[in-house]
């Protein structure tokens, strides 16, 4: 690992990008709500804006945006506010994660959102890394840059993106050095705090309840029904898959074969090598990501990479938990690979992030010892 950390990770997007528009084209067209491969084209547009400000963002010193990060918090925090504004928010499936602002396309504020926070938390650390065991700089601001936005995002009924970025913001955390204690007490009132709300929706707790028994007359028509015709399309698929486009469970069958439940759909169609193949390259992003970080030449620096890579691989470990039946059912896309274009696009942008980081990483070349006198003795026998 070194100098070509940028290449193996760019490698693994890309994989993961192709993979996700030929799903996309295998799934989409199937839906009835859909006009041929027209969600095929805006993906792809997406795609090209996310690739093209990837490249844009690589190219900037990442240290120039931390001077930002308050301005850039403070304005993610406004637009997830907007999200409970009547008539600019949007509620779909019950679910008020969206907005819609006239001249700008339908977009989702808590994926810009998780940039910044991750953002917000390397900068704070960089600042006071001298204080970050004590308990009011080292924790509880940190604690309330990141609570702020997770409750948010939690109240807006999206419960697996908060999950998802309280986790990556508390591993910025602990990599930074905040003491264990603080961080698990935390921990722990989060955990009890979400139970409790979970327990009095009665939605989520037949999501929970499902997972145990997903083909009892009770579930499988209701609240498994989505999770429990994962797993046929991951049946049906067995090692090989039946072949692109034949798969069965996207006819009707599955819904959300296109977003949230594509990795079913990868298993139908193309086998369990092909999902093997996408659990690797998230690894490879894990692995690549992380070494950007160990490499970074500043503290900032290390911790950005760290967050970045979380909020990209946590999402996607919780979706393919939610697929196999292992979580219960969140609403959470897959990484590169589900079709949403603001995902798509904020996405891309953290990897051209990671890649600045990368581009200013200087990396020392070991130079041999030289030797000096240096004599030969031989025995002669």
């Amino acid at each position: 690992m070194g100098r070509k950390n940028a290449v193996f990770l760019c490698l693994a997007v890309t994989a993961l990008v192709t993979l996700g528009l030929v799903m996309l084209t295998s799934t989409s067209v199937w839906d009835d709500e859909v006009d041929g491969y027209a969600l095929v084209w805006k993906q792809a547009k997406w795609i090209g804006l996310g690739l093209m400000g990837a490249v844009l963002i690589s190219m900037v010193d990442y240290r120039k945006l931390q001077p930002f990060w308050i301005p850039l918090l403070v304005g993610s925090c406004v637009l997830l506010g907007l999200c409970y504004l009547p008539g600019v928010g949007q509620s779909i499936k019950g679910e008020a994660r969206w907005v819609k602002v006239p001249g700008v396309p339908q977009f989702q504020p808590s994926e810009i959102a998780k940039i910044f926070v991750i953002m917000a938390l390397a900068a704070w650390y960089a600042h006071f890394q001298t204080e970050n065991k004590k308990l009011f700089k080292g924790f509880i601001w940190p604690a309330a840059l990141l609570g702020i936005p997770v409750v948010l995002i939690f109240f807006e009924k999206d419960m697996g993106t908060a999950v998802a970025l309280g986790a990556a913001g508390v591993l910025v955390m602990f990599v930074a050095g905040a003491r264990l204690p603080y961080l698990g007490g935390a921990a722990a009132v989060a955990i009890t705090g979400m139970t409790v709300v979970v327990r009095a929706n009665e939605e989520r707790m037949g999501r929970i309840y499902a997972l145990f028994d997903l083909e009892s007359d009770k579930y499988r028509l209701g609240d498994g029904y989505q999770q429990l015709h994962g797993l046929f399309a991951f049946a049906n698929g067995g090692v090989n898959g039946t072949g692109l486009g034949n798969g069965v469970e996207k006819h009707g069958y599955l819904p959300e074969a296109h977003r949230d439940f594509i990795f079913p759909a990868i298993g139908e169609d193309l086998g369990l090598w092909f999902t093997l193949g996408s659990v690797f390259c998230f690894v490879v992003i894990v692995v690549y990501g992380i070494a950007i970080a160990m490499h970074a030449r500043d503290i900032f620096g290390k911790l950005l990479a760290v967050g970045i890579t979380s909020i990209i691989v946590i999402p996607a470990m919780m979706n393919i938990g939610v697929c196999t039946a292992v979580l219960p059912n969140t609403g959470l896309p897959l990484p590169f690979i589900s079709y949403g274009g603001t995902n798509m696009l904020f996405t891309l942008f953290a990897v051209g992030l990671l890649i600045s980081i990368h581009r200013q990483t200087v990396f020392v070349t070991r130079a041999e010892m030289p030797v000096i006198n240096e004599k030969k003795q031989c025995l002669r026998i």
